[in-house]
């Protein structure tokens, strides 16, 4: 008998659909399904997963933050409880038959740790299991699938163990981190703070951005534009571009203003070869989905629905180059049977000699692709993100852009002035792939030595902007850039500071008590990124069986407790800083009765409202939504004085109340 664990029922069921050639039923073991089919006279069974099965966690008797030193946990030992009974049982019902057994699940650290996992249930419920082997794959497409389980290959144990280790350290470092902020800050129970080894460095460089836009002190300067008219109207810039010396700028407009006509000097045109972008991996895919507005966790959801369906190579991957194995000619024609018949037709005609590539080559997956076409019709995103996958993966093999640049050197009474053209002569690869858009600026026809009539010319003020704020996806690209997390872990890092309250989504901002969390620990490794980049490469090296889990938990264990003996020296202003952050962060304005400030609080049932801190001379109140993140707006509603706060809640647009539920003023409901 061959026994095949799969990391999902949903992988599992088309995994046996595959191998069966269809003729695999389902039985249900401990209400877990498992897909029986005979192949070559053997029984296969072939059982889902629910990822880990097994939780990794400390002794119950280390439950109690009030009674346990964070300090203990440091060196306590960690167990491992199974939280998927019904799935284990079915997996020992099944192992009871000696089987061979199959990994299947998905190629990466986490994987592996599942299905070795999955391994020491199978050896504990039957010793005497042997034959163990791993199918590696990066479509559960039939080809890919069949191909595997006709190449088994060995359990990687030290990729397993590079996973485990990470499951270790983040779970030391964030519980007694988070337990020594919290019991210094009293901040217990839901609202607790919470610390993490990857998680904090990334709110750190939130908070340091929001710093530097708030702190940025805008520069002004100054630029001279000539509107010219030549059959239509267009405009032309000083050639020193921006102006410092306001004084100088006044000058020249003095020196030109009353000019009628200006003079084509000279015309230069290039013709600019624009390359298609290089292939997917899984941060050029979520910075790119973040087009259609989308969470990093949310798309990187989406595209792991689309993989279990067969459409997609799985999409948790560093590479950015095609291999030499990728049969392009046949996910061209399955392509060409859908809905980009027109597009693989454009891709034909103008086939470039050899697909894009980018600078990261892996042997563990290919960059993400398509690798199927759906059945019925895709929904709303889900169908998006697929179309953003084939879009991308055509466009790279699809010939060059061509485009024409023109700069146009005018002379204003002896100053030089500079017109800039664009427009594409051959759209090339952006024929498909519609979501890099370049605004054509198109000229007039001219030529060198005539005159063009002058309609106007003026001093425009401007100042230097600050940084922008990080999008989802240019925060993953610089988490990966300083080896924040890995290719899995990053959107799920994001999505875990907006469940914790630290940040509000879209732009990413800090909120007040993430910035005072920050503050506490700005001299500690724990947020800064080198000491967790160094992990990485650790677990790395532990990947490639050059270092043990062993040597690297002992070595983190040394810098933890290197943090918390500095955390505990400065212990009031740690507490005084969360304190007074907190109160702002709870703040919502002031009490149109008595002007003292309005906070959110819970009432014995847990639920929030907003109260007068003048409490009990004043006892004014207000309910609030019961879900969502409530806001501070500063702003007052013009009809009653109450505050106005913004609601965001996942899923909708952030909309904006007037707390005072009698108030008829259009801030009374919701305004988008």
């Amino acid at each position: 008998m061959k026994l095949v664990i799969c990391e999902k029922n949903i992988a599992a069921r088309r995994i046996a659909y595959i191998l069966s050639d269809g003729k695999s039923s389902v039985k249900k073991i401990e209400k877990t399904p498992v897909y029986e089919f005979y192949k070559d006279g053997e029984l296969w069974n072939v059982i889902g997963l629910r990822g880990h099965i097994v939780h990794l966690d400390f002794p119950r008797r280390f439950n109690n933050w009030n009674k346990i030193n964070p300090r203990e946990l440091v060196e306590a030992e960690t167990k491992k409880r199974v939280t998927q009974k019904n799935i284990a049982d079915a997996l020992k019902n099944l192992v009871d038959k000696n089987p061979d057994v199959i990994i299947a699940t998905d190629y990466d650290r986490e994987g592996e740790l599942i299905g070795v996992e999955a391994i020491d249930l199978l050896k504990k419920y039957n010793p005497g299991i042997k034959n163990i082997k791993r199918a590696k794959f990066s479509a559960i497409t039939g080809g890919e699938i069949k191909k595997a389980f006709e190449n088994l290959k060995d359990v990687d144990y030290n990729l397993s163990s590079a996973g485990e280790t990470r499951q270790i350290i983040d779970l030391v470092w964030g519980a007694v981190l988070t337990r020594l902020i919290s019991l210094i800050s009293k901040r217990y129970g839901k609202d607790f703070l919470s610390i993490g080894r990857v998680q904090s460095p990334t709110l750190s460089l939130i908070v340091e951005r929001e710093k530097e836009i708030k702190n940025f002190k805008p520069v002004p300067f100054w630029r001279l534009i000539a509107e010219l008219k030549k059959g239509k109207t267009f405009y032309v810039e000083h050639a020193e571009g921006r102006f410092w010396d306001e004084k100088k700028a006044i000058d020249l407009y003095k020196k030109v203003e009353k000019t009628k006509e200006a003079r084509v000097e000279e015309i230069d045109k290039q013709v600019l070869k624009e390359s298609p972008p290089a292939p997917f991996n899984t941060t050029s895919f979520l910075q790119s989905a973040s087009y259609f507005g989308l969470s990093a966790a949310k798309a990187m959801n989406l595209a792991e629905e689309l993989y279990m369906a067969g459409l997609i190579s799985y999409p948790r991957t560093d590479n950015t180059v095609y291999p030499g194995s990728l049969n392009v000619t046949n996910i061209l024609e399955k392509l060409s049977k859908g809905s980009f018949s027109k597009e693989v037709e454009i891709v034909k005609n103008k086939m470039r000699k050899y697909p894009t590539r980018g600078k990261k080559k892996t042997t563990d997956h290919p960059p993400i692709h398509p690798v199927g076409i759906p059945r019925g019709k895709l929904k709303d995103e889900k169908k998006q993100i697929y179309e953003l996958i084939v879009r991308r993966f055509l466009a790279t093999f699809t010939k060059d852009a061509v485009s024409e640049k023109t700069k146009v050197t005018f002379d204003i009474k002896g100053e030089k002035f500079i017109g800039e053209g664009y427009r594409v002569v051959d759209p090339g690869w952006k024929e498909i792939y519609v979501y890099i858009k370049k605004k054509e600026r198109k000229l007039p026809d001219l030529s060198e030595g005539e005159n063009v009539e002058i309609t106007g010319i003026k001093v425009k003020k401007d100042e230097t902007k600050p940084p922008d704020r990080y999008t989802q996806g240019s925060l993953i690209a610089l988490m990966e850039k300083l080896s924040l997390g890995t290719k899995s872990t990053r959107p799920e890092i994001i999505n875990k500071l907006f469940q914790r309250k630290y940040i509000t989504p879209s732009p990413l901002s800090p909120r007040p008590v993430a910035t005072a969390v920050i503050d506490a620990l700005k001299d500690y490794d724990v947020v800064k990124t080198k000491m967790t980049a160094e992990l990485e490469k650790d677990m790395n090296l532990i990947a490639e069986g050059k270092k043990t889990l062993d040597q690297t938990i002992e070595e983190s264990k040394k810098m933890l407790i290197k943090v918390i003996d500095e955390i505990e020296k400065n212990r009031e202003s740690i507490r005084e800083n969360i304190s007074s952050a907190q109160i702002m962060q709870t703040s919502v304005g002031k009490c149109p009765l008595c002007g003292r400030d309005m906070v959110i609080r819970k009432n014995r049932e847990g639920k929030r409202f907003v109260g007068c801190t003048g409490f009990p001379a004043c006892k004014n109140t207000y309910s609030l939504p019961q879900k969502g993140m409530v806001l501070r707006t500063d702003r007052k509603c013009k009809k009653c004085g109450a505050p106005v706060v913004k609601i965001i809640m996942k899923g909708k647009k952030p909309w904006w109340l007037c707390l005072n539920p009698e108030c008829s003023g259009k801030n009374s409901k919701p305004q988008g």
